[in-house]
């Protein structure tokens, strides 16, 4: 039985997953200082 080698193995869908919700995170903090900002309760 041959041993799986992690350096050369390919990233897989749970990585792919990964990256998508680090960029929603990090549009939904965007999206709020915008709106916070608005209300002028951003760096006020």
């Amino acid at each position: 039985m041959s041993q799986r080698n992690s350096e050369s193995a390919p990233p897989d869908i749970y990585v792919g997953l990964l990256f998508v919700s680090l960029a929603a995170v990090i549009t939904g903090i965007i999206f709020l200082m915008l709106e916070l900002r608005s209300y002028n309760m951003l760096f006020s």
